[in-house]
């Protein structure tokens, strides 16, 4: 099987956090501080992926503006050719820190926010965070940079869609990605209290078009499908292994960010094998490259050539076997496990509350989970 060049690199720096979001996709079990690639491996990975043929490095986390040498390694991955892109939450960020990134040559800054009430924003981000992100956003429009800006959607803010694009706007953004929340990580852990119900989505999805109609020549706007409720399933990253990767802090080398959680995968790590060859020949990028590892109905389905049999992650998660059908797809023998919880979450009640339920403000090393009693608990790493 002939293997493509991969030409996107999500380079997980650190999965330290100034943010406690109940939807972080990161694994639950985290990298600690002390496995994390130093800056000199991280270098030679950046080195190895231009060789490979990869043109766009992601550098995110956790939140990357924790390392303090990612201005060096901006710095390197400019040389080597990448556009640099910088994910953030927006926190710590100062106006020496922005000149110290454009001095560095990033390209781009995407900021997340968790809603546009404040108060709303900063109990999902479990941190007095948003007037921050405020500030990081003039910064970066200030600096030069494009704003592009990022709003993981579920229960909590997804009434607020119009009112988040009209913020979003006024900050300055010149893009925005509206995403529903994908369920892997702490997301999965904590999916009963963040999981809309149809007829939430359907207000949110008729706010998008009306803002859409509003803000068309100011903002491009991204509406991430909240595949639950959809009929088929979401591309699996283009194709398992096809277009793009993610370097763990630790060095583990995944085809998508979520893949960690497939645990009847080996993943290799760059401390012990090249990137050209864990991208080429290791077992786990070969496992669902191409159409002969798909059982059916996905074998001789015509779908199988625009969503790659669906998300991998979300099969092993939902059916406990990475090689079936997403559960997600109205044809897949498991598309009742979908159904279920849907069927669960919208039988007729009143409508959910929007208020957060109250946690305590932890430690970045700390990755709070909604008890059934709408408290938080929480592990250290």
């Amino acid at each position: 099987m002939s293997v493509s060049i991969p030409y996107a690199l999500s380079a997980e720096i650190t999965h330290r956090c100034p943010l406690h979001c109940a939807y972080c996709s990161n694994p639950v079990e985290l990298a600690k501080r002390e496995h994390e690639l130093s800056t000199q491996e991280w270098i030679r990975v950046f080195t190895e992926a231009s060789e490979l043929g990869v043109v766009q490095l992601h550098l995110t986390g956790g939140e990357p503006l924790m390392r303090p040498d990612v201005d060096q390694l901006i710095r390197q991955a400019r040389e080597l050719g990448f556009f640099v892109n910088v994910i953030t939450s927006g926190v710590g960020v100062t106006e020496k820190r922005m000149q110290q990134l454009v001095d560095a040559g990033v390209d781009s800054m995407q900021l997340s926010v968790q809603a546009s009430e404040p108060g709303l924003a900063d109990a999902i981000a479990g941190s007095r965070a948003h007037e921050f992100k405020q500030k990081t956003a003039a910064l970066i429009r200030e600096a030069g940079i494009p704003l592009h800006m990022n709003v993981v959607l579920h229960r909590q803010n997804i009434h607020l869609v119009e009112e988040i694009i009209e913020m979003c706007v006024s900050w300055g953004a010149v893009r925005l990605e509206l995403a529903n929340t994908q369920y892997y990580g702490w997301a999965l852990l904590n999916r009963q209290h963040l999981l809309p119900t149809r007829a939430q989505l359907a207000a949110a999805e008729e706010a998008f078009f009306r803002a859409k109609a509003r803000f068309d020549r100011q903002i491009e706007l991204i509406w991430v499908l909240p595949d639950y409720y959809e009929d088929f399933p979401k591309p699996c990253m283009g194709g398992w292994g096809e277009i793009s990767m993610t370097v763990t802090p630790d060095g583990t080398v995944l085809p998508c960010t979520a893949a960690s959680s497939i645990h009847t995968l080996t993943f290799e790590s760059v401390k012990k094998r090249s990137l050209e060859w864990i991208w080429r020949e290791s077992a786990a990028f070969n496992s669902f490259r191409g159409f002969d590892w798909m059982a059916e109905p996905c074998r001789s389905c015509e779908h199988r050539f625009r969503d790659f049999g669906g998300c991998r992650c979300q099969a092993y998660l939902l059916a406990g076997d990475a090689r079936q059908a997403d559960p997600v797809c109205q044809w897949s023998p498991h598309h009742e496990l979908i159904s279920d919880i849907l069927s669960s979450l919208n039988q007729d009640h009143d409508e959910p509350s929007v208020t957060v339920p109250h946690r305590p403000v932890p430690s970045y090393s700390y990755r709070g989970r909604f008890k059934k009693n709408g408290g938080m608990t929480g592990d250290h790493i």
